[in-house]
């Protein structure tokens, strides 16, 4: 055999064992996408059952074991058994949805029939309602998985911290395991953030979606209120509660909006969003170019004179990027009315809840639609039972004093009078200043260390949206420090979301921040970087 042709054997060969040895790599779940996860389905490389096999020995290896991050209350023991369901039904007739086998992480305060939800309470511990809240039942129609429901802030009441009395100890920031995660939905945060499930579901009453995924390089939405159904979630407070998708990247996120947005019966608020879906969904806004003619105002105001200057350094430069792709930026933009108006969300014992509290009434309408599968029937039992955190008693007494319904009680006329003024006045701007959306940091301030509640925290996701009822999306700005996320929120008009999913895609785009995080690593690459 001549040179040449030993070259050539040589060569052939090397192909053979390189080819032999990527079609026995396993699929890497990390960092992974909807789309990457059904091409591997569809050519065979993949199946349903190993897929989520590797999630739950992810899960196993860093959840409580490892850096133990702490994000998951209950892992859903039938998940493989859905898996191979999956996997024969895609031999029969190919992907049975557009989230086909797509391992969810869900919030602990959406129902999930045959599943145990308790709003991260020892008091609902055991409650395990028969039918799944309308979002769960509309992913899992479009072929998901629930793979596991999340911690959160008992009862959702935080937007600082994730700390719970159903599961002991506080839920860690996986790019920094002494830094909190915000809350409400930080488990579902943490978990998505650190490859344990490829999406998540979460809910936002004040910042609930976007703070969390802010704080560890997420995607957050909170859509118009009314365009998702806030049925089957434990209720906080219904005239702010949304529940919507956290994931890796804008595209994933809007892939899972596109299903879990429109009218639900059970909730008649969402009637109104029957003519307000785009034909076709959301998924065909997502442009490159989509920052290009676009206004966007940025209102300076809400950093406040504690921002962190590193924040504001990558703010900054967010801006620089805004305007390089082709948008007009006006920096910054004068909102004399608004920055007159108060913060209708404030801190602590000083929310709104203390002035107005629907919580006890809208809890007990919740409890009895449960049923004989509650273990408790109201905030009573719950004071009485002694089965919660004690960072809630005060939401718990306050909301126990509330003399009526909300619609009733003259002491929530001043703050559903602020709503009004508030919604007035960002419409005004956003329509007086032909604006597409106002920009600014979600926080002006990095993850906070766990358990600190004095340091400045710089949140300002619940300042417009929550109140107004518009629509709003963060995605990631940055590291602060160098391994702290930083998110950057889009804030606009009713039914905008389509505007928001453009500029939002457009920027990540431009700027791929997301990476993930060192301290729970893929396998074989090495055990991480420790918290800094």
């Amino acid at each position: 055999m001549g040179w040449n042709h030993r070259f050539l054997a040589i060569c052939f060969c090397t192909l053979l064992v390189t080819a032999d040895t990527l079609a026995q790599a396993p699929f890497q779940i990390e960092e992974t996408t909807i789309s990457r996860i059904q091409s591997a389905i569809k050519t065979r490389t993949l199946t349903c059952h190993d897929l989520v096999q590797l999630y739950l020995d992810r899960i196993d290896a860093y959840d409580k074991r490892g850096p133990a991050i702490n994000a998951l209350i209950t892992i859903n023991l039938r998940a493989l058994s859905r898996a191979d369901e999956l996997d024969r039904e895609f031999a029969i007739r190919g992907l049975t949805g557009p989230l086909h086998c797509i391992p969810f992480i869900v919030k602990d305060n959406f129902n999930t029939a045959g599943l145990e939800t308790t709003a991260g309470s020892l008091a609902l511990s055991g409650m395990v309602p028969t039918r799944d809240a309308f979002q769960v039942r509309r992913i899992l129609e479009a072929g998901a998985i629930v793979l596991a429901k999340a911690n959160l802030s008992e009862f959702a009441s935080s937007g600082v911290e994730t700390v719970s009395s159903r599961l002991p100890g506080y839920t860690k920031n996986p790019y920094a395991l002494d830094r909190v995660t915000a809350g409400s939905s930080g488990g579902t945060a943490a978990a998505v953030a650190a490859n344990f499930g490829a999406v998540g579901l979460g809910s936002d009453t004040e910042d609930s979606i976007r703070g969390p995924s802010s704080h560890t390089s997420l995607v957050g939405v909170r859509s118009t209120m009314g365009l998702t159904s806030r049925s089957g979630i434990v209720p906080l407070d219904l005239d702010r509660d949304i529940g919507g998708p956290m994931a890796r990247t804008v595209t994933d996120a809007v892939t899972v909006f596109d299903v879990i947005a429109g009218p639900d019966p059970e909730d008649p608020i969402t009637l109104t969003s029957r003519d307000q879906i785009p034909a076709g969904g959301y998924r065909q806004f997502l442009r490159p170019d989509g920052l290009r003619g676009a206004r966007l105002g940025v209102p300076r105001y809400v950093m406040g004179p504690t921002a962190d200057p590193e924040v504001v350094r990558l703010f900054d430069r967010a801006i620089a990027v805004l305007k390089a792709q082709g948008a007009s930026v006006i920096d910054p933009v004068s909102l004399p009315e608004l920055e007159k108006t108060p913060n209708i969300y404030t801190k602590g014992e000083d929310l709104v809840w203390t002035r107005c509290s629907p919580f006890k009434y809208q809890l007990h309408d919740y409890l009895a639609h449960v049923g004989p599968n509650a273990p408790v029937h109201d905030v009573d039992e719950i004071i009485k039972s002694g089965k919660f955190h004690p960072s809630i008693e005060w939401l718990l007494r306050a909301a126990q004093f509330s003399p009526k319904p909300p619609h009733d009680d003259s002491a929530c006329e001043p703050v559903r009078t602020e709503m009004r003024e508030l919604r007035r006045l960002l419409a005004q701007t956003l329509d007086g200043g032909k604006l597409d959306a106002l920009v600014y940091p979600s926080w002006s301030n990095p993850p906070r260390l766990i358990g600190d509640l004095n340091t400045p925290d710089g949140e300002n996701s619940g300042r417009f949206s929550p109140p107004s009822g518009f629509p709003a999306i963060t995605i990631p700005m940055g590291y602060a420090r160098d391994f702290l996320p930083m998110g950057l929120e889009f804030v606009g008009a009713p039914w905008s979301e389509a505007t928001l999913f453009r500029l939002a895609y457009s920027y990540e785009h431009a700027t791929n921040h997301r990476r993930a995080p060192a301290i729970v690593p893929a396998p074989g690459t090495g055990s991480g970087a420790l918290a800094k």
